[in-house]
């Protein structure tokens, strides 16, 4: 087994969030109920040494004027043989599966909306209910929401009695609020604060340090992370349409969080539609992110500090996504019983820089810490198929 389990994870979440699927996202419009429809995605990310790909399904269906329930099933099947796996493991392969259900209830200008999601893998179980209220006001033109999320995970390794895993739990509050200025702009903020505590750290992974008996070498020990965390994110969102049926997004968000990392991230879009059935789009997104505090990509010695990392998600990195997309759309009428099916293909190229994790697996003789520094060039592409009844 590698030792990038926490990267496979978080490149799993990054494809799973710009996917747009959040099941526990708060409805930011005015409070209607979700069209029934079935949502049919494939995703596929493709860099860095690891393949991710699978299916997605959701499905939702309204129970009389006031319910609608959402059952979601997702795979990511995952071939890894990135710059960690190859320095101290072999390539493996394996396949995580998530499951979720949801309910939401229309009661005049609120909606209460709650589900549960499981996510398993064969050395982690994650499993998370939600809850979250949206009220508008206003005549419709303010909508505030609140949301709350608990997670219960369990961490072990390949090959080890389940018995005798780890805890991890993870509970996430937010608050949003959605101001609509004009007929034509929207504004929006949002804050998350998230906990979490347990068994941080991926059991896999190692870092490096400078062997004592030949500075010209080095030696790997296993990380050993904080048992808490807690992040907090503010989130700003504007998005104008234009009078040529057209609009523009920009976001920002901050975050920082209690092992001193500080991050900012920057977005902009631009969607335009032609004919009565083509949308086209394109963005563009910066992230900037400070190391954590006990990160280092090379240690002077084992056991140098009470907590060590090597995590190069957890390090100092700066990266750009460069994103487009088209929609074909087929309208009412057109179709018996179908009210409106749309077919995209959506992509994103990831190019990231590393500014203190170093390439250990590059060709050459270097000395420990003079390895070149890590870069990372990735696709995600996500085809999708909505159909609403």
């Amino acid at each position: 087994m590698g030792v990038t389990k926490k990267s496979v994870k978080v490149f799993a979440h990054l494809v799973a969030a710009l996917t747009s699927i959040a099941l526990y996202s708060v409805n930011t419009f005015a409070a209607t109920l979700p069209p029934d429809a079935v949502d049919i995605m494939h995703h596929r990310y493709d860099g860095g040494g690891m393949e991710i790909s699978g299916p997605s399904v959701l499905v939702r269906k309204s129970i009389g004027p006031q319910v609608s329930v959402t059952g979601h099933y997702y795979v990511d099947s995952i071939s890894a043989a990135s710059v960690d796996v190859i320095a101290t493991a072999s390539e493996y392969e394996e396949e995580r599966t998530e499951f979720s259900g949801g309910i939401d209830f229309l009661h005049e200008k609120t909606i209460l909306s709650g589900g549960y999601t499981n996510s398993s893998e064969n050395d982690y179980e994650a499993n998370t209910a939600y809850f979250s209220v949206a009220q508008d006001f206003f005549g419709d033109l303010t909508t505030l929401s609140l949301a709350y999320a608990r997670g219960w995970d369990s961490v072990g390794k390949r090959g080890q009695a389940e018995s005798d895993w780890e805890d991890k739990d993870l509970q996430n509050y937010k608050l949003g609020l959605t101001q609509v200025i004009t007929k034509n702009a929207l504004f929006s903020i949002d804050v998350d604060v998230i906990t979490d505590e347990g068994k941080l750290e991926n059991p896999y992974r190692q870092n490096r340090y400078v062997d004592p008996n030949d500075s010209t070498a080095y030696l790997y020990q296993p990380e050993v992370y904080p048992d808490t965390r807690t992040s907090t994110a503010l989130g700003f969102r504007g998005m104008y349409f234009l009078p040529y049926r057209a609009s523009v997004k920009l976001e920002y968000r901050y975050f920082s969080d209690s092992w001193d990392i500080q991050a900012n991230t920057y977005g902009v879009s631009y969607s335009h539609a032609f004919d009565e059935s083509w949308i086209f789009e394109t963005r563009l997104r910066y992230y900037e992110q400070d190391q954590a505090r006990f990160y280092s990509d090379l240690f002077p010695f084992a056991n140098s500090q009470t907590h060590v990392a090597r995590d190069k998600e957890l390090s100092t990195y700066s990266g750009i996504t460069y994103g487009f997309g088209v929609s074909y759309e087929v309208k009412q009428g057109v179709i018996p019983f179908v009210k409106r099916l749309q077919l995209s293909l959506l992509a994103d190229i990831l190019d990231y820089d590393y500014e203190n994790f170093r390439d250990v697996t590059a060709s050459g003789s270097y000395l420990p810490g003079e390895e070149p520094l890590y870069e990372l060039d990735a696709w995600v592409t996500r085809t999708s198929l909505i159909v609403e009844f």
